[in-house]
C-alpha cells in the first residue's frame, strides 16, 4: 500500500518542487503557444514530466520503498544537468527572440535555473556522507 506523506507539500523542498514544476510549466506554454523551436519545447516538457515524477516519488514514499537508487543523489545529478540545458537554451531563446513568447520563455527558464540550483544545494546540504542517518544520541 501507498503512504501519502502529507506534509511534503508543505515542506521547504515539496514547495520548491511545485514552484520548479510551476516555473517549468509556464515556460512550456510559453514556448508551445509561440511555435519556438522545438528542442524549446521538448526541454520543457522533459522538465516538467521529470519534476512531477520526483515530486511524485516523495510525496508517495517511492524513496523509502525503491531503495536500489539513491534517490536525492539522482535528483540533484537531475538538476543540474537541468541547469546546464536550461542555460544554454534559454540564453539562445533570450538572443534569438524570435517572437515575444520564446522571449518570455527564455526568461521563465532562467528563473527555472535560480529554482534548479536552489534544489540542488538544499538537497545536497541534506545527504550526510560517511555520517549514520536518523538521530544519534550524545553521551557524555
Amino acid at each position: 500500500m501507498v503512504e501519502v506523506n502529507a506534509a511534503y507539500v508543505r515542506s521547504v523542498p515539496g514547495a520548491l518542487k511545485l514552484a520548479r514544476l510551476g516555473i517549468a510549466l509556464v515556460t512550456f506554454i510559453c514556448f508551445a503557444a509561440s511555435k519556438s523551436h522545438e528542442a524549446y519545447v521538448a526541454l520543457a516538457v522533459m522538465e516538467v514530466v521529470i519534476t512531477l515524477l520526483f515530486f511524485l516519488l516523495y510525496l508517495l514514499k517511492l524513496d523509502k520503498k525503491m531503495k536500489f537508487l539513491f534517490w536525492p543523489l539522482v535528483d540533484i545529478f537531475n538538476s543540474l544537468i537541468a541547469v546546464v540545458f536550461f542555460i544554454i537554451v534559454c540564453l539562445c531563446a533570450i538572443i534569438i527572440k524570435t517572437t515575444t513568447g520564446t522571449l518570455v520563455g527564455g526568461v521563465f527558464g532562467l528563473l527555472l535555473v535560480a529554482l534548479c540550483i536552489t534544489d540542488s544545494v538544499l538537497l545536497f546540504k541534506k545527504i550526510t556522507f560517511n555520517k549514520p542517518r536518523g538521530r544519534t544520541v550524545v553521551t557524555k
